[in-house]
């Protein structure tokens, strides 16, 4: 006989370059869950407001009202009851305290639904990032195209000047690159950086 398990909650973790279709992707998820009727909450570091204040939204203008938070234990206060789903955009911005969050609602029996870079402008691991990978029971790795030849796209090329990790920003800072097009070394403007929120280690 099949044991019932006492925790339904889960962890899914979409990643991949600047312009993948990461937030797309994250919102229909959630809109479906809304759809199916169950209660949603989509949280979002303070620091992205480069489409809206209080909603999450992907470059082709899909949206889903979210909450910004300046530090991951915010979430965890904010999570209402009743909430069956929680959606995190952007979590490569937040502290290394998103793990736990994430761990603690999924045990509790919320389906977690997390996106994020896996990779910063230099093509390194963007903490936490990888630490999400590692606890999730889902991840989705998607591609976007090389703005320079045209294939597939695995990497974030920041064409401003700049070497702070954080810089948030869209087609005006960062285009999609494959690993052949991919030059760290490569900018044409100056650029306007955000400070780190709180407890992150960039």
């Amino acid at each position: 006989m099949a044991l019932t398990p006492r925790f339904s909650g889960s962890i899914e973790v979409v990643c991949g370059s600047m312009f993948s279709g990461k937030t797309e992707e994250l919102i229909r998820r959630l809109k479906r869950a809304q759809i199916a009727k169950l209660k949603v909450q989509c949280f979002k570091p303070v620091i992205d407001d480069r489409y809206s204040k209080d909603h999450v939204m992907s470059h082709d203008s899909s949206k889903i009202l979210s909450i910004p938070v300046a530090k991951s234990s915010e979430i965890m206060e904010k999570v209402e009851d009743n909430t069956r789903v929680v959606g995190v955009d952007e979590a490569q911005f937040f502290d290394a305290g998103i793990v736990e969050i994430c761990q603690k609602l999924a045990n509790r029996g919320v389906r977690v639904v997390v996106a994020g870079l896996d990779m910063d402008y230099l093509g390194n691991p963007f903490e936490p990032m990888p630490k999400l990978l590692a606890i999730a029971e889902n991840v989705t790795k998607l591609h976007a195209i090389c703005m320079a030849c045209g294939t597939e796209a695995s990497r974030s090329q920041r064409i401003v000047a700049g070497d702070d990790q954080i810089s948030v920003g869209s087609k005006e800072q960062y285009e999609a690159r494959c690993r052949s097009c991919h030059d760290i070394n490569e900018t044409k403007q100056s650029t306007l950086t955000f400070p780190p929120i709180e407890g992150s280690k960039a």
